[in-house]
């Protein structure tokens, strides 16, 4: 790369190629006309594509800090519940308690408050992933017009242009799955999605919501382009936060997972067992399972807030009773991916921080001193929304065959990653279910790998619409009222229930592009009531 033109690059191309601009209004596709001038060669477009194109790995903060956007998916499903419990008053607050209400309790606004007077920034996730679409289509369009003379010059193009189609379509991959339906073959045609733009050029229009069949169509497209790009670079990538063909392919079996096409999607994921088999063996070691070097890793963009989400505190989240129950005393992920004291539960597969003071793991405050407090600030190797590892192309194998009544191919892919999870020689590496009962062990199996990993909401709507083995379910949630947000002085402890038909179990199109994209459909959620019980103790 010319180093001389870096710094001009940086701030001009960022600034003036690419100021897309987002008012509170909701102008989310809104943007500026765009200048060539400053892009030379397909080195200008990776300097843009690393620093503009990717979720960086933010600072680890309270939840809504605004820095590692798609936390909000952690509070939808069944893996996190607020936790309540403190020894008096003054305890330690974890914060931010008030924003959690919307999302945790299925309003019609997820920033909504307890209140209903007070409303908080609703679309993070909205306008952040349009900002990165925007950069890949201006990176995608002005790839065609660089010198490509060389055989490094046609090898950057396709780079360039194959990492910009993968994120393009991660984006909306993941915009269709959290502001629309799943996907369902029979009206996927006609279910609203969310707005497709594909172009760099400034439109003056108000946009509508393409259907969700078009937006898989565009998914597919924009990743099957990458991967015919991706697969001609012969040079290695050099870093865990940079997409390569593996990682395509690993997300192309998911969404032909999510799109029931059980063929195609065993074809992606035994492409990347054959690319990337490797799975971390907690039988003999004892790291950290979030690490940069976990042999699983394929690829991760965007960081971590959970663990400043977590703490025994009054205000605070704690892994779910159910989930943590759901692992058997055989399951070694039980106590090396969490720490259980009393009734809560927290995640410890990243590694602590550097506690003032000294606390063993069971010791009450293990946790305030280890990983809540000395994370803050800190980035987190891997994230808990953007993280492909080669654990899911078996998992996605596995669940793909057993539709298909492959039923020993699904076992072979199942038990390849549990014999590396349970202690050897248990019951539960038998694997004796047969029918539907394999079809239910799969899933079961699924949620307990990835716990707060961003599946479990999109697994639990697609199941309802699944062609074999349909699967509904209602969840429940508390939210807890307090004198004040610096506080432990409850007022009342609030029941929540999303009912298997809901409208909520889709997210609402948020306000703020509602009111300006005038005239665009939303998801018709409604408010709802709540039951008032005892505060847990």
């Amino acid at each position: 790369m010319n180093r001389k033109i870096i710094p001009f690059i940086t701030t001009a191309v960022t600034m003036s190629l690419l100021s897309i601009v987002f008012s509170a209004c909701g102008d989310f596709l809104e943007e500026t006309s765009q200048d060539k001038e400053y892009v030379r060669s397909w080195t200008d477009l990776d300097e843009l594509l690393l620093g503009d194109c990717y979720v960086p790995v933010g600072m680890t903060g309270p939840y809504n800090t605004y820095q590692n956007p798609g936390m909000v998916i952690h509070l939808l499903a069944d893996e996190l519940t607020e936790y309540t419990v403190g020894s008096s008053s003054t305890d330690y607050i974890v914060g931010n308690h008030n924003e959690t209400f919307g999302a945790r309790t299925w309003q019609p606004r997820i920033g909504e408050s307890p209140n209903g007077t007070t409303h908080y920034r609703e679309n993070f996730e909205w306008k952040t992933f349009y900002k990165y679409i925007n950069v890949a289509n201006n990176i995608i369009e002005y790839a065609k017009d660089v010198p490509q003379n060389t055989d490094e010059e046609i090898e950057g193009v396709l780079k360039v242009t194959g990492e910009a189609l993968f994120l393009r379509g991660f984006y909306y991959f993941w915009l269709v799955n959290f502001y629309a339906k799943p996907y369902d073959p029979a009206t996927a045609a006609t279910d609203p999605g969310v707005p497709l733009k594909t172009t760099s050029e400034v439109q003056d229009i108000l946009f509508e919501r393409n259907t969700i069949k078009e937006c898989y169509e565009r998914i597919v497209s924009d990743l099957t382009e990458a991967e015919l790009c991706l697969e001609q670079v012969r040079t290695l990538k050099s870093s865990l936060y940079q997409a390569d063909v593996t990682a395509v392919r690993l997300l192309l079996s998911r969404v032909y997972l999510y799109l029931q096409d059980w063929p195609k999607c065993v074809e992606y994921a035994q492409k990347v067992i054959d690319k990337h088999p490797a799975l971390e063996d907690l039988r003999t070691t004892k790291a950290k399972f979030m690490t940069a070097s976990n042999p699983e890793n394929i690829f991760s963009m965007d960081g971590d807030n959970l663990i400043r989400m977590m703490d025994r505190a009054h205000q605070a989240n704690s892994v779910s009773q159910e989930l943590y129950n759901a692992y058997s005393i055989n399951d070694l992920r039980k106590n090396q991916w969490f720490w259980h004291y009393g009734t809560f539960t927290g995640l410890i597969r990243r590694e602590p921080g550097q506690s003032t003071t000294t606390h063993t793991p069971d010791e009450e405050y293990y946790y305030t001193g280890y990983y809540n407090l000395p994370v803050t600030q800190m980035r987190s190797p891997v994230s808990t929304v953007f993280w492909l590892r080669s654990a899911e192309a078996y998992m996605n194998l596995a669940e793909a065959e057993v539709y298909q009544k492959h039923e020993e191919a699904a076992k072979t892919a199942l038990r390849t990653v549990l014999q590396y999870r349970y202690q050897p020689g248990c019951s539960e590496l038998e694997l004796t279910e047969v029918g539907s009962s394999l079809i239910s062990r799969i899933r079961e199996e699924r949620r307990l790998e990835f716990p707060l990993e961003g599946h479990r909401w999109f697994d639990l709507r697609r199941y309802r619409v699944c062609s074999v083995q349909p699967e509904k379910r209602a969840l429940e949630h508390t939210f807890t009222i307090y004198r004040d947000e610096n506080s432990g002085n409850v007022v009342e402890t609030r029941l929540y229930k999303l009912e298997e038909d809901d409208i909520s179990w889709t997210v609402n199109i948020p306000l703020e592009v509602l009111q300006f994209n005038v005239g665009m459909v939303d998801n018709g959620n409604q408010s709802r009531g709540y039951q008032i019980i005892a505060t847990p103790e």
